[in-house]
């Protein structure tokens, strides 16, 4: 399975809570809901609804997988909610267990064995294993070269500080831009891929 990464992120680096002010405020972070102003059901929306078509299966850490397990089973009857509570889902935890995984079709992968368990997913056949949000997982998933695609739904904003997906282990890491969009309200959805041998 191919492993996507698909993040809203600001000029500066920061995936920090995107989707509302209460969404995440670790470190004091006061920006919460910060692409409203720029989204754009047909390029943004679209970049999601694209990437959701493709996916075999959802993965996400243990706080966007319990935002996300809040908020999508309750829009049932949208086509892309509809889809979003049908897929497949795996959560990384080390926290949660199987009693609390009420959003239907979730697996958890226990926290302790992340990295193995997400390899053994990836060595499958299969679609797309699709991350959005989940900013901790995503920095491990880049850091342990597992990341196929990097979705970068890039707003034209800074934030001065927050949430990156980005390791910060000095390790080089070349990507490939394999494709540009940008929206009218100044959004630019970037496509790299990693370059590898």
């Amino acid at each position: 399975m191919r492993i996507v990464i698909t993040e809203f992120i600001s000029l500066d680096g920061v995936v920090q809570a995107p989707g509302g002010p209460q969404e995440d405020t670790d470190g004091g972070f006061a920006h919460g809901g910060w692409t409203h102003p720029f989204f754009d059901p047909e390029v943004v929306g679209g970049a999601f609804a694209e990437a959701l078509a493709k996916a075999e299966a959802l993965l996400f850490g243990r706080r966007t997988w319990q935002t996300m397990a809040a908020a999508w089973p309750e829009r049932a009857g949208d086509q892309f909610a509809d889809r979003m509570n049908a897929i497949q889902k795996y959560v990384v935890s080390g926290t949660l267990g199987d009693a609390e995984l009420t959003w239907e079709n979730t697996t958890r992968i226990a926290g302790d064995r992340a990295v193995a368990g997400i390899r053994e997913l990836h060595g499958r056949d299969g679609g797309d294993l699709l991350v959005m949000g989940s900013p901790t997982l995503a920095r491990t998933l880049l850091g342990e070269d597992l990341v196929d695609e990097l979705r970068l739904i890039v707003m034209p904003v800074l934030l001065g500080g927050g949430k990156t997906i980005f390791p910060r282990d000095g390790v080089l890491r070349t990507m490939e831009l394999v494709s540009t969009v940008t929206s009218g309200t100044g959004v630019t959805v970037c496509t790299y891929r990693p370059v590898r041998g």
